[in-house]
C-alpha cells in the first residue's frame, strides 16, 4: 500500500538542498555574485561565532570554500557547541549562542539554516528535559530558537493543513484502483477518496505556551526531518538518546517482543548507576508497572546517568545519556517516530546510530503500552519488527559470505613454488 504525504514546502527527508560550491565562472554573472555573497556571509558567521566560542577548529573553518557546509559536517566543532549549550546556565535570554543561532537561522542561506537544524535535537531536547522539572528556569533562548524555525514553518505552510491520501483498501491493489476525479460511483455508492489530515494549520505564535509547547517542538522537529539526509551521524545520535530519555521506560514490555521469534537484536540497556532515592510508594507503583531494579526512570532534574548497551555481536558501549521523562503526546510521537524510522532503516546510517535509534524505539513501545496510546504502539512495534528483520537479514548475509569465502579454495594461502635447478 502506497502512502502519499505532501509537504508544502515540496521538500521530502531524501531530497538534498542548495549548496554552496562554486559555479561555473563561465555562467550568469548574477549567480557568481550570489554565491560569492553567501560564502561572505558564512564566514562572518562563522567568525561571530569563534568570538563566542574561543577555538583554532571554529575559526580556520571560515577559510574553507564552503565555510557553512564545513561547519556542519565538522564533528570537532559540533562537539564545541554541544558542550556550550549543555551548560547549566545555558538557554537563557542573554545566551550568546541561542542569540547566534536565533540570527544565523534568519539568513537566507540555507547551509547556514542546517547548520541551525543541526542542533535541534540537542536544543529541543535540552529544552524540553529542563522545563519538565519542578523548579523550570528560564529559557527564553531555547524558546527564541524554536519560535523562529516554528514561524518559518509556518510561513512555508501558509494556513494549509497537512494531509494524507490513503487508498481504497476494498480494491485488491493499487493497480486495480481506477482513478478519483471527485468521487467514485461503484455499485450505486458515492465513494471518495481516503483523505486524512495528520497537521491542522498552523497558528502564528508569539510565545512558548505550556498548551502549545509540544505542538511547536514537533512542527520543528518535523523541520528536521525533511532534511534529515544531509544531517550528520552526531545529530541524529542526540536525537536517538534524547528519545529514549523522553520515555523514560526500560520495563519488560520493551523486551518481550524480541522474545517473540528467534535471531532476534537481543537489544538491552543494563543502567550501572540506579535512581537511590526512591520511596516506598514510588517502589510499589513501579513493581505494579512490572519496572525492575535495572529500568528505573530518568531523574526529572535532567543530570546524566551512565549507561551500558549490549547489542547482538557481544559489544557493550557505554555513554552518557542526557534528559528525563516528559509529557509525551502523540503529535510529538508523530515527528519523533519519523526520525527514528530514517535512523532505524536508511542504510548510509552508521551502525551506531542505527543501535541507537533501536534502543529508543524500545523505550518508545514501552511508553505508548503504559500511556495506552493505540497509534503511538502500532508504530513503534512496526518499527521494532522491521529492525529485528533487517538484523536477521544482515546476520544471515554476513554468515552466507564467511562459509562462502571458507569454501572457494581461490581465498585459501598457496604453498610457495620451488624451483628446481640444475648446476
Amino acid at each position: 500500500m502506497e502512502i502519499q504525504l505532501s509537504h508544502p514546502s515540496g521538500s521530502s527527508p531524501s531530497s538534498s538542498s542548495s549548496s554552496s560550491s562554486a559555479p561555473n565562472p563561465n555562467s550568469n554573472p548574477n549567480s557568481m555574485q550570489s554565491w560569492w555573497e553567501s560564502i561572505s556571509k558564512a564566514r562572518s558567521r562563522i567568525q561571530s561565532l569563534s568570538t563566542i566560542l574561543p577555538s583554532t577548529t571554529i575559526s580556520s573553518l571560515a577559510d574553507s570554500d564552503r565555510p557553512a557546509r564545513s561547519l556542519l559536517e565538522s564533528p570537532t566543532a559540533y562537539l564545541t557547541l554541544s558542550s556550550s549549550l549543555s551548560s547549566p546556565i545555558s538557554g537563557t535570554g542573554s545566551d550568546p549562542l541561542c542569540n547566534w543561532l536565533y540570527d544565523t537561522f534568519q539568513s537566507s542561506d540555507p547551509d547556514l539554516r542546517l547548520v541551525v537544524l543541526s542542533f535541534l535535537p540537542l536544543l529541543s531536547g535540552l529544552y524540553l528535559s529542563r522545563i519538565s522539572s519542578p523548579n523550570p528556569p528560564s529559557l527564553a533562548g531555547f524558546e527564541a530558537v524554536l519560535l523562529a524555525i516554528y514561524s518559518s514553518e509556518c510561513k512555508t505552510r501558509a494556513g494549509k493543513p497537512l494531509l494524507i491520501s490513503v487508498p481504497d483498501l476494498s480494491q485488491p491493489s493499487l493497480y486495480h484502483a481506477p482513478k478519483y476525479s471527485k468521487t467514485l460511483v461503484s455499485n450505486s455508492h458515492a465513494v471518495a477518496p481516503s483523505v486524512s489530515m495528520i497537521s491542522a494549520p498552523l497558528e502564528p505564535q508569539i510565545a512558548v505556551k505550556s498548551t502549545k509547547r509540544g505542538c511547536i517542538v514537533a512542527v520543528t522537529l518535523d523541520c528536521y526531518y525533511k532534511k534529515i539526509s544531509l544531517m550528520p551521524s552526531h545529530s541524529k545520535l542526540d536525537l536517538c538518546e534524547f528519545a529514549a530519555a523522553w520515555a523514560g521506560q526500560d520495563c519488560s514490555c520493551s523486551k518481550e517482543i524480541d522474545g517473540e521469534s528467534e535471531g532476534n537484536a537481543n537489544l538491552e540497556i543494563r543502567v550501572l548507576e540506579g535512581d537511590e532515592d526512591k520511596t516506598g510508594g514510588v517502589e510499589e507503583e513501579m513493581g505494579r508497572l512490572k519496572i525492575g531494579e535495572r529500568s528505573s526512570p530518568y531523574r526529572a532534574n535532567g543530570h546524566c546517568r551512565e549507561e551500558s548497551r549490549v547489542f547482538e555481536s557481544g559489544v557493550s558501549e557505554c555513554r552518557v545519556s542526557r534528559g528525563a521523562r516528559i509529557p509525551f503526546p502523540w503529535e510529538l510521537f508523530q515527528p519523533v517516530l519519523r526520525i527514528l524510522g530514517h535512523c532505524l532503516l536508511a542504510p548510509l546510517n552508521p551502525q551506531e546510530v542505527r543501535d541507537a535509534a533501536a534502543v529508543a524505539v524500545r523505550h518508545l513501545y514501552a511508553r505508548a503500552l503504559h500511556d495506552l496510546i493505540p497509534q503511538a504502539i502500532l508504530a513503534t512495534r512496526s518499527l521494532i519488527q522491521l529492525d529485528k528483520r533487517a538484523r536477521i537479514a544482515a546476520k544471515a548475509a554476513a554468515a552466507a559470505a564467511n562459509a562462502a569465502s571458507n569454501a572457494n579454495p581461490s581465498n585459501k594461502p598457496k604453498r610457495p613454488e620451488i624451483l628446481l635447478v640444475s648446476k
